[in-house]
């Protein structure tokens, strides 16, 4: 007994992280927190940017950054993360900055932003409360598709951009703008997870039944679109005028005051299989997570109708459980957004209490 005592101490480590098998065989994970990394990006207060709007420096990432997207070039990971200045009087306003990683953990970032209000046609949308969010997926000839939201302060509106490099974006406009006569074009929208198919290290945007598709919204119903070019969208209505319901909030559960599209859905075997974020209310929902808490779960949809629920995680996956994940901006908050398949394995990026980024990874 004596002699075996080092060797259960030097297992007991391993034995202590090892996390159960997923709840259902369809799911994606099991993941787990690379908590000895964690948080592995926080706010900087000594990275300036020229601001053409305001004409003159700030500090653009100084206050927080969080709720990144992620893809893999050049066999590296490259994640757009969403931050924040402390010039607005409520929140400041948020940009998009740039960060590469040769491991999926440790990233150098470029100094300035590479997306953000400008005096150009979308400042009426996106000033001052600026470019939130971003979801990155690739068509299916290389261009980067971006979804991301605009806030003027007012409404948050769901926009898309291009780009061939990460680094130069052409701004595409309001993704409903056109659409049903413009009946969308001032009403609330948010988070935009395109439909892909995966190509190796890729995620690459799919048509089905002719049409490309986006589970989207922060509402108690999940909503879709369709479009057949990925800049121009429309939502899925019922025969009424309203919009069409993927999936709702459940009483009891995570997910009762809303449910938001985390990184891309992604068609598998199984189905189309969709992480989203569910947002808790303690008197309605899991009286195992506190008021307003964050944390995810899995949507898996027909893979040849993706208005069709099939399954769906009766509980949460992942929850704020570290400091940082708990207090912060915003208290109580994993938000997952950004997910790349990286060395055979899911990297899975998520905003910690709108204040840092946490990834978490499993195998594929």
């Amino acid at each position: 007994m004596k002699n075996r005592l080092p060797l259960l101490f030097l297992l007991l480590p391993s034995l202590l992280l090892a996390q159960a098998k997923p709840e259902k065989p369809w799911m994606l994970g099991p993941f787990q927190k690379e908590n000895a990394h964690n948080p592995i990006l926080a706010a900087k207060a000594t990275t300036e940017f020229y601001c053409p709007i305001r004409k003159k420096n700030v500090r653009w990432e100084e206050k927080d950054v969080y709720n990144p997207a992620a893809v893999v070039r050049n066999n590296k990971v490259y994640m757009i993360y969403r931050a924040e200045d402390t010039v607005r009087a409520v929140g400041g306003t948020s940009r998009l900055g740039l960060a590469v990683s040769s491991d999926g953990i440790h990233f150098k970032r470029m100094p300035k932003p590479v997306f953000y209000p400008n005096n150009d046609a979308m400042k009426v949308y996106e000033w001052e409360g600026g470019c939130e969010d971003p979801r990155v997926v690739e068509s299916p000839n290389g261009i980067y598709v971006m979804t991301y939201t605009s806030y003027d302060g007012d409404k948050a509106r769901l926009c898309v951009a291009t780009s061939r490099d990460l680094m130069r974006w052409t701004k595409q406009g309001l993704i409903f703008g056109d659409s049903e006569n413009g009946k969308y074009r001032n009403s609330w929208s948010k988070s935009g997870a395109i439909v892909c198919k995966r190509i190796g290290s890729r995620v690459v945007a799919q048509k089905i039944n002719g049409n490309y598709w986006m589970y989207w919204g922060d509402q108690p119903q999940l909503r879709l679109a369709t479009s057949t070019d990925l800049i121009h969208w429309t939502p899925l209505e019922s025969s009424t005028g309203q919009p069409t319901v993927a999936a709702e909030s459940r009483k009891g559960k995570h997910d009762v005051r809303l449910i938001e599209p985390g990184p891309f859905a992604m068609l598998t075997d199984k189905g189309i299989l969709l992480i989203y974020n569910g947002m808790n209310d303690a008197k309605n929902g899991d009286v195992t997570l506190p008021e307003g808490a964050y944390a995810g779960g899995q949507l898996l949809f027909d893979a040849h109708d993706p208005a069709k629920l099939l399954d769906r995680s009766e509980t949460y996956f992942i929850k704020p459980d570290q400091p940082y994940e708990m207090v912060g901006q915003v208290n109580q908050v994993c938000f997952l957004e950004g997910m790349v398949p990286f060395r055979g394995r899911w990297f899975l990026y998520y905003g910690t209490a709108d204040s840092k980024i946490g990834v978490a990874v499993a195998k594929q």
